[in-house]
């Protein structure tokens, strides 16, 4: 099971990545809306970023728990 949600997690934060860079790349055609699409790709990275850091913490969150139930029952 928990692979297949990190399976999950990562297609989620590749979509939402290169969602920024396809942001990236339009401000590198397009100068005039430069400053909004490098804006809008920042806000695609944090996404990914806030996806990443969620799916991390209940991996450890996982990991402590079965090391401290563990811990206790010896």
């Amino acid at each position: 099971m928990e692979n297949k949600a990190g399976e999950v997690t990562m297609k989620k934060v590749r979509r939402l990545r290169a969602m920024g860079s396809l942001c990236r790349q339009q401000a590198a055609y397009n100068p005039a809306k430069r400053g909004r699409l490098i804006a809008e790709a920042e806000y695609w990275e944090r996404l990914a970023e806030a996806e990443l850091t969620v799916h991390f913490k209940e991996c450890n969150a996982d990991v402590d728990g079965w090391r401290w139930s563990t811990i206790a029952a010896a």
